[in-house]
This record gives C-alpha cells, sequence and structure tokens, in this order.
C-alpha cells in the first residue's frame, strides 16, 4: 500500500455527530482540489456515518485506519 501524505489534519476525537461531518466538510470546501485531508475519528457512530456522508457528497474515501482507539480517515477533495 502507497503512504499517502496529507496535506492537512483535523483531530475530531470526541466531536459528536453531526458536528464532525459538518466541519470535515468545511474544511474540504477551504482546500485546493485534489489535496487530501485526513481527519481521526472516534469508534461507533462516527466512523460508521462521517465516511458515508462524505462519500453521498461526492468526496474520495482513500483509506480507512484502525490506530488503537480511533481512526484516521484520508478524504480526497
Amino acid at each position: 500500500m502507497s503512504q499517502l501524505n496529507s496535506d492537512m489534519q483535523m483531530d475530531l476525537r470526541g466531536t459528536p455527530c453531526p458536528i464532525n461531518f459538518v466541519r470535515t466538510k468545511l474544511r474540504l470546501e477551504q482546500m485546493q482540489p485534489g489535496s487530501l485531508l485526513e481527519v481521526w475519528l472516534d469508534p461507533g457512530e462516527p466512523i460508521e456515518q462521517v465516511p458515508d456522508s462524505l462519500t453521498m457528497e461526492g468526496y474520495s474515501i482513500e483509506s480507512v485506519e484502525d490506530r488503537s482507539g480511533f481512526f484516521a480517515v484520508k478524504v480526497r477533495r
């Protein structure tokens, strides 16, 4: 698997749904097309909801990594 270097990181651990999705979407909208955002999400509802919601908005989920206690999701603008 190729190493994807993120252009920006957001730590949204402890942030409830749908605020974490809204913050992620706002940040993506401010980024250059083609750039990569890494978002840290809690297990449970956040990791179940946020990637699906971003996909429905037309963003590309490049990877999801389980990092013991939280998930790192890489989203392409």
